[in-house]
């Protein structure tokens, strides 16, 4: 919203869609009158309180109101940014609609991957990273030739535990893994971040979005969260996107692409010193990564799965169901003990992540 805020002969919201939060769906919509509000939650839009909604906003209820919105022939850009793989409705529709995607739900990739990028290809669409490490990497991407690509390096802030013992971590409370030293986001993506579960997503994400080789792709602890990524090409140079941890920045790339605008983002004081530190991850405390590698490596029902059984296992850690080192062991369970199809279809996948969800919840005997 600051981003459009601050470009109003260029950008102009045309819908804004929330599930639950629908007051702040109606403020939202007193300041930037948009055509359409969607509420995705009929229960929760039963409930609201519509009567400050603009008289040009035409109120819609239900995942048909966000389908017609995001194929909508008006309609240029779709950000979404919904959390999680309900996501993926959303952005398949504005992929078939030949939209421009700006991507910031890295889970329409982890679970669709293969077939999300085949049907942009088909429909024309454009898919534009929002998330600041695969913006960072296609900035980067721009620099070289990509037949001289040799790896992407993905930047991860480490979270609040990169320090911690194997014994400090089985004693994590919900608190402290929401609490992250860096960025403020919601709490599944926090959680996501202190399991380091966020960073293999994204790997599987970069595998698909670049049409890299699984190998390619590596990641390092940086907890500045200053550099989002990096590119080497196979002469040896290394080219790097930097910038003040704001997501305004990369939303407003993907937003005016491919031109270059003054954004309302922090910008670096190049007067004073900085310090920035990169060291490799110990994925003996942090399996999550080595998990993420396997996925993209294997491709076909596998992220779907992965991706399921964590959202079931961080909101179960959540709710105080289960440890923090328990979401990493059971999502390995759950994968483990899939009947893995290397080409599924969208219809196998949404089965698969009900069963998932299903499958973590025996396994954690909730």
């Amino acid at each position: 919203m600051e981003v459009v805020d601050s470009l109003p002969q260029r950008l102009n919201v045309l819908a804004l869609t929330a599930h639950q939060s629908c007051q702040e769906l109606v403020a939202q919509a007193c300041r930037f009158r948009p055509r359409w509000a969607i509420a995705t939650d009929g229960s929760s839009a039963q409930r609201a309180d519509w009567s400050r909604l603009p008289d040009q906003t035409q109120l819609l209820v239900g995942i048909d109101g966000l389908r017609q919105v995001v194929t909508h022939p008006d309609v240029d850009v779709v950000v979404a940014a919904i959390v999680g793989s309900a996501g993926l409705t959303g952005a398949w529709h504005a992929v078939q609609s030949g939209k421009t995607l700006a991507l910031a739900n890295k889970e329409t990739l982890v679970m669709a991957g293969p077939l999300v990028m085949a049907e942009a290809a088909r429909c024309g669409a454009t898919i534009l990273p929002i998330d600041s490490e695969h913006s960072a990497v296609f900035q980067a991407l721009q620099a070289g030739r990509r037949e001289d690509l040799r790896r992407v390096v993905l930047t991860a802030s480490g979270g609040p535990f990169r320090e911690f013992t194997r014994q400090q971590l089985d004693q994590v409370t919900v608190d402290q893994a929401l609490n992250h030293p860096t960025w403020l986001m919601g709490p599944k993506i926090t959680v996501d971040s202190a399991t380091m579960m966020n960073k293999a997503l994204e790997i599987i994400e970069a595998r698909w979005l670049f049409g890299l080789d699984p190998d390619q792709i590596q990641v390092v602890i940086h907890p500045q969260s200053v550099i989002h990524s990096l590119v080497e090409f196979r002469d040896g140079s290394v080219v790097a996107q930097l910038s003040p941890p704001d997501m305004k920045l990369p939303i407003q790339y993907a937003l005016t692409y491919p031109e270059r605008v003054e954004c309302p983002s922090d910008k670096f004081d190049w007067t004073e010193a900085f310090t920035w530190d990169l060291s490799p991850p110990d994925e003996q405390r942090f399996p999550a990564l080595t998990l993420g590698h396997e996925v993209a490596r294997l491709g076909g029902t596998s992220g779907a799965v992965l991706n399921a059984a964590n959202e079931a296992a961080v909101e179960a850690f959540l709710a105080g169901q289960i440890r923090f080192t328990d979401i990493v062991p059971a999502c390995r369970a759950v994968l483990e003990h899939h009947h893995f199809d290397p080409s599924p279809s969208l219809d196998e996948l949404w089965k698969l992540d009900a069963w998932a969800r299903r499958e973590i919840t025996t396994w954690t005997g909730i």
